[in-house]
């Protein structure tokens, strides 16, 4: 698919994903909506990359709020891209912890709704508008990229609730890719390993690296947010990548305890 004069809905465009994909895919010609709750980071994002980008705050486990985005989005053309790369956090832990407290309920469903349930939120949504786009001369409409984890198949100790989250994701790429196969949409997941972003909190990158890099085969090193935005790039454009889940980890596999 030809990116060019595509509008591209990017959700997380305000972190170290989704802006590293918002910046890479308006380089190559599309025009980029930043969808983020983070006000600071989205409009920054935003105005960052220029062009007539625009930014949404955007509560991704909220219909109404994702139906305006999207709404905004198609003001400036053809919606083809939705790239969901948003962040969230919170819900680590043991499932019977050091004290023999069980893990909190609560906590376990906020990590699935923020990561798995917002992810099909914004993906039937997004679907839906792409859908209602002119096909291309070779028949396709759209793509959908969604985030997910090794962790989704290589979760530690202490990930229960984010690795059966990302488990989620990969899980539906394929039968969304089947549902929406016929209307002209593609569906891919991206599972990174580790990367440079803000999950890490405050820590700085050469503790950091020093920690995961010499357990990355090779290059030996955490990975940079524009390697997943080039992925993500070669997905749009490659119209044979379709209903499959992509490792991103320079070969790393997780232990009970990460590394």
């Amino acid at each position: 698919m030809n990116i060019e004069g595509s509008v591209a809905l990017v959700v997380g465009g305000g972190g170290g994903f989704g802006g590293a994909t918002a910046r890479r895919l308006a380089k190559a010609g599309a025009k980029i909506a930043v969808l983020d709750l983070d006000e600071t980071k989205g409009a920054a994002s935003a105005a960052e990359i220029g062009n007539g980008a625009i930014y949404v705050k955007t509560d991704v486990t909220d219909e109404d709020s994702i139906l305006e985005a999207i709404a905004r989005a198609e003001e400036l053309g053809p919606l083809r891209i939705a790239v969901v790369a948003h962040g969230g956090g919170g819900g680590d832990g043991r499932v019977v912890h050091r004290d023999g407290l069980a893990h909190s309920y609560e906590a376990f469903r906020r990590v699935v709704d923020v990561f798995l349930n917002a992810t099909f939120n914004v993906t039937r949504l997004a679907a839906a508008a792409i859908a209602k786009t002119e096909p291309l001369e070779s028949g396709e409409r759209g793509v959908i990229i969604n985030t997910a984890s090794i962790a989704a198949f290589d979760g530690s100790i202490g990930q229960a609730a984010y690795a059966a989250a990302k488990a989620g994701i990969v899980g539906m790429t394929l039968p969304i890719a089947r549902d929406l196969g016929p209307l002209g949409i593609r569906v891919m997941t991206i599972a990174p390993g580790v990367f440079l972003t803000g999950a890490y909190g405050a820590a700085a990158p050469e503790d950091l690296q020093a920690h995961w890099g010499p357990a990355v085969p090779f290059p030996g090193r955490m990975g940079e947010p524009d390697e997943y935005a080039m992925l993500a790039q070669q997905i749009c454009e490659n119209p044979y990548l379709n209903g499959e889940v992509v490792r991103l980890d320079g070969g790393i596999r997780f232990t009970k305890k990460g590394v």
